[in-house]
């Protein structure tokens, strides 16, 4: 090739990866199929790409430093909403007598909050960042609205639907402005900060949920965050409507003005923006519903090698080019956020009923040592990890090195963490080892959280980021999933008959009405034979749900292994950054 470059990204003892650099590409030597690595533009910008950079452009050093504030006060509520509601689900299901379903009504929530993520990224892809957020703002709202008047579990697992599409939404679209706003080699450095809210939230959250519980109710605690989320994200939006007009009237970009008609409308919609949601029939409520787990599994995978297809052979216009599906390092970062997930949401889904009924903890302690590692959700972080996360961002800078951090750094600390569970998860552990293994998970998912989204990042172009991050939360939602599903039927098969097994004798009529509320649990004091018994019982199914978890862990370091070992600081350098907007 004319005029090529090459650039060396190598890592201790790792083979050196050469690539050629040329035009718009970068390949590796001897093999042309490999995609871009890089973050620049594409040859095929969407609408939504092309403004989000035009608009960057307008903004100043200190309009970034503004809008980041923005940002980090909108996950700081979130954050703080997520520590409140996860401490306060266990009474939402057992005022409605249905504490077995925890974990059940978190499945279908789980699995249609990663899956949304897709089409929200065309849809930021196609028509804004500041178009996709206010969407997400709307369901957040309106799924908090439903959880605040439900009067039934149904009704509260439908709410808790409609506000996890919205919330998992809304922080996949600050991750998309984020790296909006940076660079490659800079970009963990904000990722990580921008983790560091649950500092505070782990704590004030805890407290606030056990106030709302005992001092008001838990419906209040919903309707409270209604006004105060709709609050904070209103400045982010104002800051992009101004910087939309500042670019428009500077003529960086266009008023949309099109001659379609509308048949060439809807066709054009259709194919830019619909094209995957006709695979998301694979995770329909009733599947789940039905129990029929194993079916549900198999028709996924049957519609997924059918997607994988249609975006080689037939799609018109590619939601995902196929070359990036393909991609080991794409395929193994999306692998470890799911695997992790499985892993954690199979012993985790009803860690803060173990708690409270077994170690006597309060709402309040209880959340502390819950969300010392991981809250109740997907991609988001929690005390350890809040530590942990800028200087992951700092390390990643200064070296440039992203896959042995992750193997070296991740694997020992989620070894520990995990398989000490299986000794101390029993009644008799000294809560301190409980937080010990927590924070040791904490050090471990967030390393593999920011060095996996980083891996992925380096694999494509800035017209594919919103695509690429929507598909490792898809796999980081479904592993989850898998995880409460998992968690649920361990729960809901060995729990019933253990506590008729312990239960004294004239007790064990009691055994059902025990099983469905954590309250009535925790009426029987600490020391009686019916407290025992269901300590006892608890203890038994979350020692087989810590087991099951274990087992995932060997197959992470196998997702670790395929990625390409790539030094973003020599990526940079030999590339050059993204070609529009002002960054980081």
């Amino acid at each position: 090739m004319a005029s090529s470059n090459i650039v060396s990204a190598a890592a201790s003892n790792d083979a050196v990866v050469e690539k050629q650099v040329s035009g718009d590409e970068i390949r590796e030597v001897g093999d042309a199929s490999k995609p871009e690595a890089d973050d620049t533009g594409s040859t095929h910008k969407q609408e939504g790409v092309k403004r989000v950079e035009a608009i960057t452009s307008v903004w100043s050093r200190q309009v970034h430093i503004v809008m980041f504030i923005l940002l980090y006060l909108v996950t700081f509520i979130d954050a703080l909403l997520q520590v409140v509601q996860s401490s306060l689900i266990p009474y939402v299901t057992s005022e409605f007598s249905r504490h077995g379903l925890l974990a059940t009504t978190s499945i279908v929530a789980t699995i249609v909050g990663g899956v949304f993520a897709l089409p929200i990224a065309k849809v930021i892809d196609i028509w804004g960042r500041c178009e996709g957020f206010l969407i997400m703002v709307a369901l957040v709202v309106l799924g908090l609205i439903l959880k605040a008047v439900c009067q039934n579990v149904e009704t509260y697992a439908a709410a808790h639907t409609i506000y996890w599409a919205g919330h998992i939404g809304m922080g996949y679209v600050i991750t998309i402005m984020l790296a909006d706003m940076t660079t490659l080699k800079n970009r963990l450095i904000l990722f990580g900060i921008n983790s560091t809210p649950t500092i505070a939230t782990v704590f004030a959250g805890s407290k606030i949920a056990d106030l709302f519980y005992t001092e008001v109710t838990w419906r209040w605690a919903f309707g409270a965050f209604i006004i105060i989320q709709v609050a904070f994200c209103i400045p982010v939006a104002c800051v992009f409507i101004w910087s939309k007009r500042k670019a428009l009237e500077q003529g960086i970009i266009k008023p949309r003005v099109h001659d379609r008609t509308p048949w060439e409308s809807v066709k054009y919609y259709v194919v830019d923006l619909l094209l995957l949601p006709f695979s998301l029939v694979s995770y329909a409520p009733n599947g789940w519903a039905t129990g029929y787990i194993i079916a549900l599994i198999a028709l996924g995978v049957v519609l997924l090698v059918a997607f994988v297809l249609w975006e080689k052979y037939v799609a018109p216009v590619q939601y995902f080019p196929f070359k990036f599906l393909k991609d080991s390092t794409i395929l193994g970062a999306c692998g470890i956020n799911g695997i992790m997930f499985i892993s954690v949401f199979t012993w985790d889904a009803y860690y803060q009923s173990y708690l409270q009924v077994v170690h006597d903890e309060s709402i309040t302690t209880s959340g502390y040592i819950l969300n010392s590692w991981i809250t109740k959700i997907p991609l988001k972080v929690s005390l350890t990890s809040a530590f942990v996360g800028p200087f992951i961002g700092l390390y990643t800078r200064w070296s440039g090195q992203y896959k042995w951090p992750a193997i070296i750094g991740g694997v020992p600390f989620a070894t520990l963490g995990t398989v000490l569970l299986i000794h101390f998860r029993t009644p008799g552990t000294h809560i301190g080892y409980l937080v010990m293994c927590q924070v040791f998970n904490g050090i471990s998912s967030e390393i593999w959280a920011l060095t996996s989204q980083l891996a992925i990042m380096t694999r494509v172009t800035h017209q594919e980021i919103a695509v690429s991050l929507a598909l490792w939360r898809l796999f980081g939602s479904v592993g989850a999933a898998i995880g409460f599903a998992i968690a649920g039927a361990l729960w809901t098969n060995i729990l019933p008959g253990k506590l008729v097994e312990f239960l004294p004798d004239d007790a064990k009529s009691q055994a059902a009405e025990i099983f469905t509320s954590i309250v009535i649990q925790q009426e029987h004091p600490v020391g009686t034979p019916i407290r025992t018994a269901i300590i006892a019982a608890y203890a038994d199914v979350q020692r087989k749900m810590v087991i099951a978890g274990a087992a995932f862990l060997p197959f992470c370091l196998i997702c670790l292994l395929l990625w390409k070992n790539i030094n973003v600081k020599t990526l940079e350098e030999t590339h050059g950054k993204r070609d529009g907007g002002n960054v980081f």
